[in-house]
């Protein structure tokens, strides 16, 4: 596992660059994955349009006035706070790269790089003004296409798919929230994918409908997307470690060589005997230590079973020799369900690029979206280790199966919505 760039650099070239600590590979390919969607997301949108299926809006947008004192104050907060934390992160290195994002939403930072960084973006916004040839404001009338918004959508995306993501897992983890609502609200780890989907459609319906466009086709546009960024946001959980991984597979255990091997009949049981320090939470939590039998040669054995060495998450047992944060490494090898869903990921985006051409009727992308991600979702969701919620079911496996379901119903009527909408057109026209 490579938690983070100063561990990844050490260990492919040998050169140890402290400083590369603050950059998480989780988050670095969290990043990819919202340049991936946003990417599709635009080129899709483009399609649309040149195609006369999303027409553009008419704003009005005025250049050459003068930025007001709200502007500045504006910039200068902004700037300030970008200094004070970026500062605050180098200077106190040691303290800040155990959890960039908890020192963040901490009171720590660097004070005078605040200050230096607000001047300059002051200074930088009043010497543009001035090099203006400039007669006055001017208002003009210009065409928006819905392509031209898509950096807008990944922001609103952003802070509402992570806050969904963080509310929904609050719930997941209740017992963790009440020992520490702060530090479990800004943590960089614990986020559900479901509650950032459910809360970030919201916040683009209400979005198209203030932009006037068809949030049908905005749904349509973004599906394929999404869920090409939700396998490589789930590669991040396999690269980091993050603790996002599925039941132990008794099939094989991790042998006094470090080495996953193949266990004979009853070695797996007899580890958990062994282990019980290791195992007890499960155990109480569970009645049992989840596992599944899964064992085949046609499957490299990294696939079937793995510890996650080196895991952000500090979970298991010390690795012996290692020396540094990230020394620990599962007791027991267990279902790699992150590599899992990345791969199916890749192959329902794929599936939904392929034939986003020959759905033309709005809303039937999306749904196949929702039905594919609801089962496969469900399927991972009984290999990985959740808190049941009713009946042996988890959070994430109930939403599955409603997803899927309303997928299910909103193909089956998504061209009676088409003809309703199009009547609506014409009666408002």
């Amino acid at each position: 596992m490579y938690p983070d760039f100063q561990f990844l650099i050490n260990e492919w070239f040998g050169i140890n660059i402290p400083v590369l600590s603050l950059f998480k590979t989780f988050g670095f390919l969290v990043a990819i994955s919202f340049i991936a969607a946003g990417y599709t997301l635009h080129l899709e949108l483009k399609r649309k349009e040149e195609g006369g299926i999303i027409p553009f809006s008419i704003s009005e947008v005025t250049v050459g006035r003068p930025p007001t004192l709200y502007n500045y104050l504006t910039s200068a907060i902004i700037s300030f706070l970008v200094g004070f934390k970026v500062g605050g992160l180098i200077r106190d290195l040691e303290i800040s790269t155990r959890d960039p994002l908890s020192y963040i939403f901490s009171p720590e930072g660097n004070l005078a790089a605040g200050i230096v960084l607000a001047a300059v973006s002051v200074a930088i916004q009043f010497y543009n003004f001035k090099k203006l040839d400039s007669k006055g404001p001017i208002t003009k009338k210009v065409k928006i296409f819905p392509s031209s918004r898509v950096g807008d959508m990944a922001v609103l995306a952003a802070v509402s798919g992570f806050g969904g993501a963080k509310i929904f897992n609050t719930f997941e983890d209740w017992d963790q929230f009440l020992a520490d609502p702060f530090g479990s609200l800004f943590s960089s780890m614990g986020l559900t994918f479901y509650g950032g989907l459910i809360l970030a459609t919201i916040a683009f319906y209400f979005y198209a409908k203030r932009h006037k466009i068809d949030f049908r086709h905005l749904c349509d546009a973004a599906a394929p997307g999404l869920i090409l960024a939700y396998g490589i946001g789930r590669l991040g959980c396999m690269v980091a470690g993050d603790g996002d991984w599925g039941v132990y597979n008794s099939a094989y255990i991790l042998n006094e060589k470090q080495e996953v091997v193949a266990a004979k009949p009853g070695e797996f049981n007899k580890l958990v005997e062994s282990n019980p320090t290791h195992f007890a939470r499960m155990q109480k939590e569970y009645q049992k230590v989840p596992n599944a039998y899964f064992k085949t040669s046609y499957l490299p054995v990294w696939f079937q079973a793995y510890t996650y060495p080196n895991n952000v998450a500090r979970e298991g047992v010390k690795i012996p020799g290692c020396e540094g944060p990230y020394c620990y490494q599962l007791a027991s090898p267990v279902f790699p369900t992150p590599l899992y869903e990345f791969l199916l990921g890749v192959l329902i985006f794929g599936i939904l690029w392929w034939k986003r051409k020959e759905w033309s009727t709005p809303l039937t992308v999306f749904s196949v979206y929702l039905i594919l991600n609801g089962i496969e979702r469900f399927f991972i969701e009984r290999i990985r280790v959740n808190a049941e919620y009713a009946n042996g079911l988890s959070q994430a496996e109930i939403i599955a199966v409603i997803i899927m379901l309303f997928g299910l119903i909103l193909l089956a009527l998504r061209k009676k919505i088409d003809k309703f909408v199009q009547r609506k057109t014409i009666i408002t026209d």
